[in-house]
């Protein structure tokens, strides 16, 4: 059956409409859904912000057949080292150091914010936006994606298989290995690795995180426990040359 998506469109944010209309949809997503909360957030207009907005470019999914004022139903933002260095920073770098990826020499792209409206989870949204995110990297020369993703929740106990699997069989080479920063770090090798229910593990991993793991993605040092988001970050790396052949359509044009 072929699916009609017509209706779809995806571009970069173009004014400060389109990047109001990102953050309604992080709002109803991070602080509606999620429970978080930040000193930018703004519950009168019901939009989640901070002061990277500016710096990044915030790749939409928009639904043509919604209103006008409504029609953004998936959100990416993502951020090249033009950026970061206008921000002073990337914003992971509040969480994690960077040190090794930076002195890698490589192209980096920093990658935050991913959401899709609950009404078009399960569907082709979110391979949408990862088509577009291909297009980008393939157009700025992308060479080392990275960013974080959450875990819901911030107690680490009912996570320790899932973080501990992560650590043992996800970590990232010492070249490009992001380190949680001191001040909010949580060892991720909470359980023995003879002693891993991996099966357990896998359940409790979010989709996001168990994609890029199937696209070969690796894991920093460390988690992060991130109170005002109420959730436990993981630093995802992924080195676009070692994209498997076989998940390879997942950054084409088309290959949803």
């Amino acid at each position: 059956m072929q699916i009609d998506d017509s209706h779809f469109e995806l571009r970069l944010a173009r004014d400060e409409a389109d990047l109001h209309a990102a953050q309604r949809l992080r709002y109803a997503v991070f602080v509606e859904e999620l429970g978080g909360d930040g000193e930018m957030v703004d519950h009168v207009a019901r939009r989640e912000a901070d002061r990277f907005d500016p710096h990044f470019d915030h790749l939409l999914l928009l639904d043509r057949r919604r209103a006008e004022d409504d029609r953004v139903v998936g959100v990416y933002r993502v951020m090249r080292a033009e950026g970061a260095e206008a921000a002073g920073q990337f914003y992971s770098e509040e969480e994690y150091d960077l040190a090794a990826l930076r002195a890698s020499g490589r192209r980096l792209l920093e990658l935050g914010r991913s959401c899709v409206h609950r009404d078009y989870r399960g569907g082709t949204a979110m391979m949408h936006l990862w088509a577009g995110l291909a297009d980008y990297i393939a157009e700025h020369g992308i060479e080392v994606m990275f960013g974080v993703a959450s875990f819901h929740g911030t107690d680490p106990a009912p996570l320790a298989q899932a973080l501990s699997v992560l650590h043992h069989r996800h970590l990232a080479p010492a070249a490009i290995r992001p380190v949680a920063r001191a001040e909010a770090y949580q060892r991720m090798d909470l359980v023995a690795e003879p002693d891993l229910d991996r099966a357990a593990a896998v359940r409790s991993i979010p989709a996001l995180i168990k994609a890029y793991l199937r696209l070969g993605g690796f894991v920093g040092q460390g988690a992060w426990i991130d109170h005002a988001f109420n959730c436990i970050d993981v630093c995802l790396v992924m080195d676009v040359a070692l994209i498997p052949d076989k998940h390879r359509a997942i950054y084409q044009r088309g290959g949803a």
